[in-house]
C-alpha cells in the first residue's frame, strides 16, 4: 500500500473524481495522506497583460475553495493548486513531494491522443512512482 497518494483533478471538476478518490483511499496505508492536485494552465504573457490585476490569484483561490468544498471534512486530504503544463507539472510535483502513487482518471482515447498525447499518457510514461489510471 501507499503512504503518499496524489489524485490529479481536472480544473473542470470531472464527475469521475469520486471514483479516483475511492481507489486512492483503498490504496492508502493507515495514517497516509492523499493530495488532490489541480494544475491551472499557464496563460501566455500577451494574454495576461489584458487580464485584470490579480486574476490568476483569484482563479487559484476559486479553484482551492471548490476543491475544499468537494472534499469537506476529509482529514486525510490536502488540496494543492499549481500553475503550469498539466502532464509535466503532475510528474514534477510527484517527484518533489515524494509521492509513491498517482491515481488519475483518463478519457477514452481518440485520434488526437495519438498526435498530442493525453495528460494521463504523459504521466504514465514519465512518473517515477506507481500510476493507477481509471477509465
Amino acid at each position: 500500500m501507499y503512504k503518499n497518494v496524489l489524485v490529479p483533478v481536472a480544473s473542470d471538476h470531472d464527475p469521475k473524481t469520486e471514483n479516483a478518490m475511492t481507489v486512492a483511499r483503498l490504496l492508502l496505508d493507515a495514517g497516509g495522506k492523499i493530495t488532490v492536485l489541480t494544475v491551472l494552465e499557464t496563460i501566455p504573457e500577451y494574454i495576461m497583460s489584458q487580464l485584470p490585476d490579480g486574476q490568476m490569484e483569484h482563479n487559484r483561490k476559486t479553484m482551492e475553495e471548490g476543491l475544499s468544498q468537494d472534499h469537506d471534512g476529509a482529514d486525510d486530504v490536502e488540496i494543492v493548486v499549481i500553475s503550469g503544463h498539466a502532464g509535466r507539472s503532475i510528474v514534477e510535483y510527484a517527484q518533489e513531494q515524494g509521492i509513491d502513487c498517482i491515481v488519475m482518471n483518463s478519457h477514452r482515447p481518440d485520434l488526437s491522443d495519438y498526435f498530442l498525447g493525453s495528460t494521463a499518457a504523459r504521466v504514465v510514461r514519465h512518473a517515477q512512482c506507481g500510476v493507477h489510471v481509471l477509465r
